[in-house]
């Protein structure tokens, strides 16, 4: 399979990697804002640039028909433009916050821990988030996607914020500490205990894999997917 790296910073070069271990080629290695590339010489492009040039990317990758993985966060405010595009051009694309098989588990065991809470009212949620200091955006896409996993499934919340929030808003604390490749807390505090949940991550490798691994899955399909369908979760 011929890959095209779009981003290739230490994920893209750890993509890079696996992707050769696991047999395929890399065919195109774009860094940072580079908009000036071929795209049609690869059968998959995995986008891991930056917030400002991500949905250029997958723009590009979906009028020349090249199925398109992207783990950037920081650019949703485009992603329906994205969905739409790629239902226009009949295209692949699967957009993930994270790409780790271990954080789509804790994904799906944060949304049972909302329900089961939800009749709890005196069990306030509050979320943490850790992450290496080169990281652009804050909150962490998996950050929101589990704020967004409660709010879906506990109706004592309704939205999320950074920092302090009260009522029915969840508050996100967000740390950057160097090499952390990411941790994410979410607690339920009452006044008698504290009920938490935690994902750690050790190393890049995972979000990698789990990338190069969506890639694979995607080529030959059409449609907007999730890690879900890549891993039959959920």
């Amino acid at each position: 399979m011929n890959i095209a790296l779009l981003g290739y910073g230490r994920m893209g070069q750890t993509i890079e990697k696996i992707a050769i271990s696991r047999g395929h080629n890399i065919v195109l290695k774009i860094d940072k804002d580079d908009t000036d590339y071929d795209i049609t010489k690869a059968d998959v492009a995995i986008d891991f640039s930056i917030p400002s040039v991500a949905f250029g990317n997958i723009s590009n990758c979906l009028k020349h028909g090249v199925p398109v993985v992207s783990g950037t966060t920081g650019w949703l405010a485009d992603y329906d433009n994205a969905v739409a595009l790629c239902k226009e051009k009949n295209g692949a694309f699967i957009y993930a916050s994270n790409f780790s098989l271990g954080v789509n588990i804790f994904f799906e065991l944060n949304k049972n821990l909302a329900k089961m809470m939800s009749n709890l009212s005196q069990y306030k949620v509050t979320m943490e988030e850790i992450h290496h200091t080169k990281k652009l955006d804050a909150p962490s896409g998996t950050a929101i996607t589990l704020a967004e996993g409660v709010i879906e499934n506990n109706e004592n919340y309704k939205a999320w914020k950074l920092d302090d929030a009260a009522g029915k808003t969840i508050p996100i604390t967000a740390k950057r500490i160097a090499d952390v490749p990411g941790t994410h807390t979410v607690n339920y505090e009452s006044e008698v205990d504290t009920i938490s949940i935690e994902h750690i991550a050790h190393n890049r490798q995972g979000f990698a894999l789990g990338a190069v691994v969506a890639a694979e899955w995607l080529v030959g399909k059409t449609g907007i997917f999730t890690m879900n369908d890549v891993l039959n979760i959920g």
